[in-house]
């Protein structure tokens, strides 16, 4: 039944006679290969996909990242493509995948037929070649070993001359359209067609080689973002051009470049746009069928989780705004404006964010408005705080999923809430909140964490065992990155994310460890910045302790972990559902942990026996829950 279903034969007919040859052709997943993602990011796919008659690789756009991570497309799978872009990238035909719909009737299948790949365009050795473009495929389904790709593309960059890369048609003004996913320095005579989701104020500078001005611009479309900047001219001639939501289409020459990942933070791209003296720049006439802002909230809640200076989108209730101030640059001596905000969300956190400039001025979002900001960055200046970046962006009431569900929520249960604040609540203190703990039996019995939607709590526990295997990996030592990685060679730690190599890496904590209250125990699991304050020490120097054990006839590292129990803090734990091995299961992370603040517990204990009768004869069952 399902072969029949397949449209055998639909991959030649796309790339041979065009995009709109074949209407909604149904294929089969063969292969799903994860690739490497900044932590926080989007995870994104290569899918495999089989006509019966070929096969060929594709890249799962972000949007439709949520199928493969919710285990809805699988190996096997058979899919109906909606909306598709066929693409020539290193040679390769590859299909950019827009849409797509799992038919689940068919289920999971084995490979249906022996489909061979897709072979690549036989041209006249006079004729013109696509220049390889920044998609590696090294390793994947249907691929030819890394060393003879290689040398096969070094002749083919030696011999053949530019063109732009195949697309399907546009329309009549701009017939062939790229995907910013396919942007790259080799690619020329390209034209997309992309959303201004930002536009930065005119910045200017002075130094010793001169003065000038620029500005910059952040670009969407189906595939991707990809941020954009014009200099003098370039500045004077588009900088009215551009307006924020508008569509536009932009035509080389326009140079492509590596990222300046400083200028660039919050854009999830490897590469940026230098507007040149002859880039073409027109508003498109269709508004509508470009995608709006795309974001990947972090809840307020789980900021204790991130790391410092990371760049994250998210969104919350405006409950508080403070009056414009000017702060003096040190580095340049101009003013600044700034402005803080006091946003909460339903994990009942607040937290301070800041915003500058013009935007700090003209702010004048009503409270208990929602509001989604797009490249923050987290700092822990006076515990967990946010700072808008110049390249973000912010946005009140937008119409999205999820300001209408906060905002649903705010109105039914969060106007009256009590929020805990990110204010002082750093590492090394207890901060300024007001702790209500729960009990291990109450988080036990209420079956926290059993629903669609994280729950938050406080617990005051005592840590009862640490697991001693698998407590730490080596993480790559790029700031911000901290991705696994692997040991090459003898000395040599290479970074697939990054592509590099480092003499050492830099352990970081990934552990569990048992805790206990007077009513039950639970594991708990935390990320480096708990593992530190459990241990009193980095993961390095643990490492180096378990590495200097194997020639010592009694391990030493057995003692460090003992002496790491015995001792109660405070935790903020997020209780979530997760499927392993098709069992739902609830897992309990410390979002932060703090060491017990006795003068505070005792205020805390004294409070709660003035409001104890302790001249009843009556032992109230339930007056343990007062003191936990």
């Amino acid at each position: 039944m399902a072969e029949a279903a397949i449209t055998q034969g639909a991959l030649r007919t796309i790339f041979e006679r065009g995009h709109d040859a074949v209407l909604n052709p149904i294929m089969q997943c063969v292969q799903i290969k994860p690739l490497d993602t900044k932590v926080g990011d989007t995870p994104r796919y290569r899918v495999v996909l089989s006509d019966i008659n070929n096969f060929i690789q594709t890249m799962l756009a972000s949007q439709m990242s949520h199928l493969v991570t919710e285990g809805k497309l699988k190996k096997g799978s058979i899919v109906r493509l909606s909306s598709f872009q066929p693409q020539t990238v290193k040679d390769k035909k590859i299909l950019i995948l827009m849409h797509l719909d799992v038919l689940d009737q068919y289920g999971e299948l084995d490979k249906i037929g022996n489909p061979v790949q897709l072979d690549p365009p036989k041209s006249d050795p006079q004729e013109e070649k696509p220049q390889p473009a920044a998609i590696s495929g090294n390793g994947f389904y249907g691929n030819k070993p890394a060393q003879q790709q290689q040398q096969q593309q070094q002749q083919q960059q030696q011999q053949q001359p530019n063109r732009p890369l195949p697309s399907h048609p546009g329309n009549s003004a701009h017939p062939s359209l790229y995907p910013i996913e396919a942007l790259s320095p080799y690619a020329h005579k390209w034209t997309i067609k992309v959303r201004c989701t930002h536009k930065g104020e005119i910045k200017t500078w002075h130094n010793k080689n001169g003065e000038g001005k620029l500005f910059s611009v952040n670009l969407l479309d189906e595939t991707g973002e990809i941020r954009a900047t014009g200099f003098n001219e370039q500045c004077d001639a588009l900088y009215e051009v551009f307006q924020e939501g508008c569509v536009y289409y932009i035509s080389s020459p326009c140079r492509v470049n590596f990222a300046k990942k400083q200028f660039s933070q919050g854009i999830n791209n490897d590469y940026e746009l230098t507007f040149e003296r002859d880039t073409l720049v027109e508003k498109a006439e269709d508004q509508v069928n470009v995608p709006q802002v795309r974001y990947n909230f972090t809840s307020i809640g789980d900021l204790d989780s991130v790391e410092k200076d990371t760049t994250i989108d998210t969104i919350g209730i405006l409950k508080e705004v403070s009056d414009v101030a000017e702060i003096v640059s040190q580095k340049t001596s101009k003013p600044y404006a700034k402005r803080e905000l006091t946003l909460a969300d339903s994990s009942l956190t607040s937290v301070r964010l800041t915003i500058w400039g013009n935007s700090a001025q003209s702010f004048d979002a009503p409270l208990e408005s929602v509001i989604a900001f797009k490249g923050v960055k987290v700092s822990d200046f006076g515990g967990r705080s946010l700072s808008l970046l110049s390249s973000g962006s912010m946005t009140v009431d937008p119409d999205i999923d999820e300001a209408h569900k906060l905002k649903g929520w705010y109105d039914a249960d969060g106007r009256q809430a009590q929020y805990t604040s990110h204010a002082n609540s750093g590492a090394g203190g207890g901060g300024d909140r007001k702790q209500e703990y729960k009990r291990i039996a109450q988080v036990l019995d209420e079956e926290l964490g059993l629903t669609e939607e994280a729950v938050y709590f406080n617990l005051k526990a005592t840590v009862l065992f640490v697991k001693h295997e698998n407590f730490c990996y080596p993480a790559c030592k790029t700031e911000g990155c901290n991705k696994k990685v692997v040991e090459e060679n003898p000395g040599e730690w290479r970074c697939e994310k990054c592509d590099k190599s480092w003499p050492q890496p830099q352990y970081r904590y990934i552990m569990q460890f048992n805790v206990t209250d007077h009513t039950g125990q639970i594991w708990l699991s935390g990320f480096d910045d708990t593992g530190r304050i459990i241990m009193g020490m980095s993961a390095d120097q643990l490492m180096e302790i378990k590495e200097q054990d194997e020639n010592n006839p009694v391990p030493m590292i057995t003692d460090y972990f003992q002496d790491a129990t015995c001792k109660t803090y405070e935790f903020r734990v997020k209780a979530k559902m997760e499927t392993f091995q098709d069992q739902p299961r609830v897992r309990y992370t410390v979002m932060n942990v703090h060491n017990l603040n006795y003068s505070r517990e005792c205020a805390r204990l004294t409070e709660i026996l003035k409001q104890y009768n302790l001249n009843s004869n009556t032992h109230n069952q339930e007056s343990d829950s007062l003191f936990y």
